[in-house]
């Protein structure tokens, strides 16, 4: 059975919710960022202690399918830019359709809707922060993260990233507190209005 979890964005996600399984005594087969397939089926009483055990530790089970194609579309972003090696070299709307087996034009209708962002505002929030990790991590220079992170040029990077942030990369590199958001509140837009 597939039970779809809004919220988890990193393997510490995924270590916590398999702990919360664990002492439900579900056996899972695989949990991935937002995905979970259990051994089981489960019943509503089952499904209504996951639903209060997630809760508890930040997560919740969804079962909206609106709400899981978007926490699909926010997962599929969040593998591709923080997790992956190299950007996809692909356009991004043809790998998202691919991905999710949607059209794209209806995958941005529905994120716009829903979210009250674009997805290509989504994408280049979460690029933005990745690229300060690796500011902050030193150890590629900025033509080495631009070619990393797929911009065509270093402008490019640099004006999408002062765009963001009010900074240059280079600025950026030299403050002493450098801040860093927290994946899941990246693209969020009441978030995004205190940062």
């Amino acid at each position: 059975m597939k039970l779809y979890i809004k919220y988890m964005v990193s393997n510490r996600c995924k270590t916590a919710v398999k702990e919360e399984l664990k002492k439900l005594h579900l056996h899972f087969i695989v949990v991935d960022l937002g995905e979970v397939e259990i051994m089981e089926n489960i019943s509503v009483e089952q499904q209504g202690q996951l639903k209060i055990a997630l809760l508890n530790i930040g997560f919740e089970l969804m079962d909206d399918k609106r709400s899981i194609l978007i926490e699909k579309i926010k997962n599929v972003i969040v593998e591709m830019v923080h997790y992956n090696d190299g950007l996809i070299k692909t356009n991004f709307s043809d790998f998202l359709s691919e991905k999710l087996n949607h059209d794209y034009t209806y995958l941005a209708n529905l994120f716009s809707e829903v979210q009250g962002t674009t997805i290509e505002k989504f994408i280049i929030s979460h690029k933005i922060e990745r690229i300060k990790e690796l500011i902050i991590y030193d150890e590629l220079t900025i033509t080495e993260i631009a070619w990393k992170m797929n911009y065509s040029s270093v402008a490019h990077l640099s004006n999408q990233f002062k765009k963001v942030t009010g900074l240059s990369p280079s600025h950026f590199k030299l403050l002493k507190n450098k801040r860093r958001s927290p994946i899941e509140d990246i693209g969020n837009i009441s978030n995004n209005i205190h940062n």
